[in-house]
């Protein structure tokens, strides 16, 4: 029923590794790029580089970015062939994503509080599913608040999850989302949880009071510790391209983001949005990309790492 809860394997056998997952989602931007670099380099293969780019949600301003580093490499490496060039642009796109790879340590408080965001249908309650179990497996103890006080089925999804996984979920019917999240972070302290992982509606950046909901559930976390919220994850559909960008600004605008979650990298998503995300970073507060998700199964959201991003870019599946 939900999709956090499929086992491991599938009844053909055990399942692919999270690479060749990584892989596969991003196989039609891998095989896009791919076809152009059989070939000698010239104006023609730059120009159809930039399309291919701009295609696979790179955007305007990271596809500028990459080809002039590019073209800066041809000429001071005096690259040749299509080949030499990939390799170029594979280095040249992990130096510019690399800074988004910042794995995250909740050691550092207890209870660490994460709130999570996100706008409707962007993954995020099974996201939380995800992280919980992740957690666990680092030995952690899970505290889940059911801030999604308008939707029922987010609750009863959450309700399942801790039900099977002996998670403590902390929720109520109706009400103030902001209320149900303190009484969360309150019980948390009571029984010593390591990670308290608190969700919250779906809600359009357009939607200014829901904005101005958001933000006060914030304070009110502050309220109960004013250490929190430790974390402030925005979970992101890798298939919305370049939307991604002002989802970013507009709920840093109104909580403070400090990570990303950026789910649904496999199928239909263009891995670009990536190279958008690392070159249009907030001033003053550069957020990381803590999880990329591959899929509904409960181990297909990881930790980002640059380079096995790159690598299943580039290599052949």
């Amino acid at each position: 029923m939900f999709g956090f809860l499929k086992k491991s394997d599938s009844p053909a056998g055990p399942r692919p590794s999270w690479t060749e997952r990584l892989k596969a989602g991003l196989s039609r931007t891998r095989a896009q790029l791919g076809g152009l670099f059989g070939r000698r380099i010239d104006d023609e293969m730059l120009e159809e580089l930039e399309t291919t780019l701009l295609m696979a949600d790179v955007g305007v301003e990271a596809t500028q970015y990459l080809l002039d580093e590019l073209k800066a490499a041809v000429r001071r490496d005096k690259l040749e062939t299509g080949e030499q060039l990939q390799q170029a642009l594979g280095e040249i796109l992990l130096r510019l994503i690399a800074p988004l790879e910042q794995p995250l340590d909740v050691s550092a408080h207890k209870p660490f509080i994460i709130m999570i965001a996100g706008v409707n249908g962007s993954g995020k309650t099974t996201s939380i599913g995800k992280l919980a179990k992740h957690f666990q497996a680092q030995g952690k103890s899970v505290l889940l608040a059911a801030g999604d006080t308008f939707r029922a089925a987010a609750r009863e999804q959450l309700a399942i999850w801790g039900e099977r996984n002996d998670v403590m979920v902390v929720a109520q019917e109706s009400g103030d989302p902001a209320a149900v999240i303190f009484d969360a972070v309150t019980a948390a302290k009571a029984r010593g949880i390591d990670v308290v992982l608190a969700d919250t509606a779906g809600r359009l950046p357009t939607q200014l009071h829901l904005m101005e909901e958001i933000a006060k559930v914030r304070r009110v976390i502050a309220k109960a510790d004013p250490t929190a919220p430790h974390e402030v994850l925005l979970v992101l559909d890798a298939n919305i391209g370049q939307n991604a960008l002002a989802q970013v600004k507009a709920f840093d605008a109104a909580i403070g983001v400090t990570g990303l979650v950026l789910t649904k990298l496999d199928g239909t998503a263009k891995g670009g949005v990536i190279a958008a995300i690392a070159r249009q970073q907030p001033a003053g507060h550069p957020i990381a990309l803590r999880y990329i998700g591959v899929g509904e199964g409960i181990d297909d959201l990881q930790p980002f790492s640059a380079s096995e991003f790159v690598g299943a870019l580039f290599e052949k599946a």
